[in-house]
């Protein structure tokens, strides 16, 4: 069975750093792009970040230059290295896999940026 896991979300203070880890378990192979999107309260689930199988990867310009998307294949996992965090990256953050043309979800793990 395929499964996506989150963690690493909490509290943070403005331009503090969290590094959020998806891990993938039930893949019979790495050939599956994984995304990473939040959603706000009373907000639409936007999208924040891929990497492909072969570790190409772009972020929404929102982020651009203070999050940074990984993968280690040998691990299954990707990790998300948000940085210089604002009041407004406050979300739960979801991992997505897309393989073979299937999407996969995790339950999300809580981001929340505050003093």
């Amino acid at each position: 069975q395929v499964q996506l896991v989150e963690s690493g979300g909490g509290l943070v203070q403005p331009g503090g750093s969290l590094r959020l880890s998806c891990a993938a378990s039930g893949f019979t192979n790495s050939i599956y792009d994984i995304y990473w999107y939040r959603q706000a309260p009373g907000k639409e689930r936007e999208f924040v970040a891929t990497i492909t199988s072969t570790g190409g990867s772009t972020c929404a310009d929102s982020v651009k230059g203070r999050f940074t998307i990984s993968r280690d294949n040998a691990k299954r996992t990707v990790a998300l290295q948000m940085n210089s965090l604002k009041p407004e990256d406050t979300a739960v953050y979801y991992c997505r896999a897309r393989w073979y043309g299937d999407d996969y979800w995790g339950q999300g793990t809580q981001v929340t940026v505050s003093s």
